[in-house]
């Protein structure tokens, strides 16, 4: 008789075991992700410019290098900005790019730039390595992108602060490594680093998060 009730507590438990089992994943689903405040938090609400700074020997290779960047890194913080619920006004890139080909000092000065724009802030993305194929081995491809990334306060009263550089950016694609050249990947590739490359320019200015 005793054998029985025990067997029967056994099966009248099971189907406890198997429902804790299943809410298991739920209940720990939030400890896996983790929230990154970010950076640089005074865009939103803002007019901003992106300025993005390439050497010669990169807009020889790569000639609209430095206007693609801007652009993505423009329109990833737009999206972003957006999908939050916060205003940001971002200077159209070809507006950009106009003035920098009828002043080509700008292309250093992003002071000059956001007076220009009459914006609050300028991003300043300083490219410092630019690489789509592998240095040592040019028949492999992977995108390198390397930067520095300064905010230039327009707005701030003369004689007070007016940079906050920012982590610098390290960006490769693929992270698995480099890729044998083909008749039609060179462009994809540069595409897809491109689209990292702006990402983690633009989550310094946004909260996000990332799994543990």
């Amino acid at each position: 008789m005793r054998t029985k009730r025990v067997g029967l507590v056994v099966l009248l438990l099971l189907p406890m075991t198997a429902a804790c089992n299943l809410l298991t994943p739920l209940i720990f689903v939030g400890e896996h992700k983790k929230k990154v405040s970010p950076e640089f938090d005074k865009l939103a609400n803002g007019r901003v410019a992106v300025l993005v700074w390439t050497d010669q020997s990169t807009l020889f290779d790569f000639p609209y290098a430095r206007f693609e960047l801007a652009t993505y890194i423009g329109d990833k913080l737009s999206a972003e900005m957006a999908q939050r619920s916060l205003k940001l006004d971002v200077v159209p890139t070809q507006h950009v790019e106009d003035f920098l080909q009828k002043d080509l000092d700008a292309q250093i000065d992003p002071d000059a730039v956001g007076k220009e724009f009459d914006v609050d802030y300028v991003v300043y993305v300083e490219v410092l390595e630019f690489q789509v194929r592998d240095p040592d081995q040019p028949q492999l491809l992977r995108g390198t992108i390397n930067a520095s990334v300064t905010v230039y306060d327009i707005r701030a009263e003369p004689g007070l602060a007016e940079t906050f550089e920012l982590a610098p950016v390290y960006c490769t694609y693929p992270e698995s490594g480099p890729v044998l050249m083909t008749a039609t990947n060179s462009p994809q590739i540069r595409e897809q680093t491109y689209h990292k490359f702006s990402e983690l320019v633009a989550r310094k200015f946004y909260e996000y998060t990332v799994d543990l």
